[in-house]
C-alpha cells in the first residue's frame, strides 16, 4: 500500500506539473516586459515544473490591482483644469530644446507643467528633518505623511510625538508607510501612532499570512504635505542613520525638498490614490483645505516668495503607471546638449537606460555620474560596478564618493531641467516600486544643484576604465555575477 500510495503520489505531481507548468510559462510570455526576466522563470519552471510554478506565482505575478484606476481618469481632469483656473495664464513655454520632453512627460502623465512653484533643496537630515517638524507643529487643519522607512525611535519618536501632537489638537492626519518595513522592522512608527489612535495604514498588506511576493513591491515613495499648502519630497525616509546631531559627519547624505506651489496638486493625487488603495478613504478638497491646491487659496505672503519654476510630478510603479520614469529619463538624455549630472545611491539600470547614457556621451554630451564608494547593501554595490565598463567605455564619467552613504537620486541635464525624487537608477525603481519624481524647469535651481555636484565631484575619485579592468577577475566574476539579479535588486 505504500509503494501505491507512493507512486500515486508521483503521478498526480507528475500530471499536475503538466497542466500547471505550461500555464505559468505561458503567463510569463504573455506578462513579462523583460526578455531577461522572462527567459529566468521559463528556465526555472523548465527545470522544476512543479516548485517553479509555486515560486513563479509567489513571486513572478504581479497582482497590483489599484482599486483607485477606476477614479483615475475623472481625477486627471480636475487636477488638469485646477491650475490653470486658478493661475490665470498658461504657464510659460519650455526652452526649445526640451519641449519634446515636456510634450513626453504631459501624454505619459497626463499631467500638465505648473508654473509659479518654489524647491528649495534641504541636504541631509540637518537640515531635512527640522524643516519638516517645524511644518508639522505649525499645521491647521490636515497632514498627509508616507513614508518607505519610518522608524519610531530616535529622530522617527520626534516626528511619532509631532504627529500624535496635530492629531490631538484637531489637525487630520493621515501616515501610510509601507507594509514591508511594518511587518519586518521592530522599530517601525506604526504600533507607536497606531496606540495613539493616530489614523495611519500600510500599503499593499498581504491578502492571506506570509504573502512572500508583496515584499517585491514596495512604495518607495516620500512624501509630507501639510495643509494643502507646503510640501516635502525627495529620497529621504525617516530613518536613524541621517540624525547624527552628535556627529553631523558621520550621518547618511541625502537630498530632499521643500515644495510650494500648484504642484502640490500632484503630490495630493499621488498620496490620495494610495491612502484610497490602502485605508478605503478617498481624501477629498476638503480633507487638503487648499481648495484642490489652487494658488489663489494661498496667503500672498507665500505668493510673493515662490519661484518661477515649472515643474510637475511623475508618479510611477507597477501598474498602469510602470515605464513613466524610463521614458522621462530616456527623453531627457535625448534632449540633453551639453551636460548630465546623476547621483543615484544604486546604479543597476536596464539596457534601454545604459545605451542612452551611452548615446549622450557620443554625441559629445559631458556625462557625470557619481554613487557612493560604500553601498548599504553589498550585493547591489557589486552589481552597480558591473556596470560602469558598459559606460564608461563611450565616454560616460564614473566617480565614486568616499565617506558615509550617500543615498541622494538627482538628475540635471542642460543647467536648466531637474529630475529629483524618490527613484533610483535600477530595475527595482523601474519595475517594482511605487515612486514619485517631479520634473522642474529652473534654471536658478539647476545652477545651485550643479555648484553643489561640482563640489560632491571634487572629493569623490574617479573610476577609469584601466581602473575597472585592473581589478582581480575574482571581483569581476562576483560583480557580474551579482548583476544577474537585476531583476529584482
Amino acid at each position: 500500500m505504500p509503494v501505491l500510495g507512493n507512486d500515486a503520489w508521483t503521478l498526480g505531481a507528475l500530471v499536475a506539473s503538466a497542466i500547471v507548468a505550461p500555464f505559468f510559462m505561458g503567463h510569463a510570455l504573455l506578462h513579462k516586459r523583460e526578455p531577461r526576466s522572462a527567459t529566468l522563470w521559463l528556465l526555472v519552471i523548465a527545470a522544476l515544473p512543479l516548485a517553479g510554478s509555486v515560486l513563479y506565482l509567489l513571486f513572478g505575478v504581479n497582482r497590483i490591482e489599484r482599486r483607485a484606476r477606476r477614479l483615475r481618469a475623472s481625477v486627471h481632469r480636475a487636477a488638469a483644469a485646477a491650475p490653470a483656473q486658478a493661475g490665470g495664464d498658461a504657464p510659460p513655454p519650455v526652452p526649445p530644446t526640451f519641449q519634446g520632453l515636456a510634450h513626453l512627460v504631459e501624454s505619459a502623465t497626463g499631467l500638465p507643467l505648473t508654473a509659479g512653484n518654489a524647491v528649495e533643496p534641504l541636504h541631509g537630515g540637518a537640515m531635512a528633518y527640522p524643516e519638516m517638524l517645524r511644518a508639522i507643529d505649525e499645521a491647521r487643519h490636515s497632514i498627509a505623511l508616507a513614508s518607505y522607512i519610518f522608524d519610531g525611535q530616535g529622530i522617527g519618536s520626534a516626528f511619532v510625538d509631532a504627529l500624535v501632537r496635530a492629531h490631538r489638537r484637531g489637525v487630520a492626519v493621515r501616515v501610510l508607510i509601507d507594509d514591508v518595513n511594518v511587518r519586518l522592522s521592530r522599530q517601525t512608527a506604526y504600533r507607536a501612532l497606531a496606540r495613539e489612535r493616530v489614523p495611519v495604514a500600510s500599503f499593499n498588506p498581504p491578502i492571506v499570512p506570509a504573502r512572500l511576493h508583496a515584499v517585491q513591491l514596495r512604495n518607495h515613495r516620500k512624501l509630507l504635505l501639510v495643509d494643502g499648502r507646503v510640501g516635502f519630497t525627495g529620497g529621504m525616509n525617516i530613518h536613524a542613520p541621517y540624525w547624527s546631531p552628535a556627529a553631523p559627519q558621520a550621518a547618511f547624505r541625502d537630498l530632499h525638498f521643500r515644495i510650494e506651489g500648484p504642484v502640490l496638486e500632484h503630490l495630493m493625487l499621488t498620496f490620495t490614490r494610495d491612502w484610497f488603495d490602502s485605508a478605503d478613504e478617498w481624501l477629498g478638497s476638503s480633507f487638503w483645505r487648499s481648495g484642490s491646491g489652487c494658488p489663489a487659496a494661498w496667503p500672498a505672503g507665500d505668493r510673493d516668495r515662490r519661484s518661477s519654476a515649472l515643474a510637475r510630478g511623475i508618479e510611477a510603479g507597477p501598474d498602469d503607471t510602470i515605464d513613466r520614469l524610463l521614458w522621462t529619463w530616456s527623453g531627457a538624455l535625448a534632449s540633453a546638449q551639453h551636460s548630465v549630472r546623476i547621483r543615484t545611491p544604486y546604479f543597476v539600470p536596464e539596457t534601454t537606460l545604459l545605451t542612452a547614457l551611452s548615446t549622450a556621451a557620443l554625441r559629445g554630451v559631458e556625462v557625470d555620474l557619481i554613487v557612493p564608494q560604500r553601498c548599504d547593501h553589498a550585493f547591489v554595490g557589486w552589481a552597480s560596478r558591473a556596470s560602469y565598463a558598459q559606460v564608461l567605455e563611450h565616454g560616460v564619467r564614473v566617480f565614486e564618493r568616499p565617506g558615509p552613504f550617500d543615498h541622494t537620486k538627482l538628475m540635471l541635464v542642460d543647467r536648466q531641467w531637474v529630475s529629483l525624487g524618490s527613484a533610483n537608477w535600477d530595475a527595482r525603481s523601474l519595475r517594482l516600486n511605487f515612486e514619485f519624481n517631479l520634473e522642474v524647469y529652473d534654471a536658478a535651481l539647476a545652477a545651485r544643484l550643479e555648484g553643489d555636484f561640482f563640489e560632491r565631484r571634487a572629493e569623490s575619485h574617479p573610476v577609469t576604465l584601466a581602473h575597472w579592468h585592473a581589478r582581480p577577475l575574482a571581483a569581476r566574476l562576483r560583480d557580474h555575477a551579482a548583476r544577474l539579479f537585476t531583476p529584482i535588486l
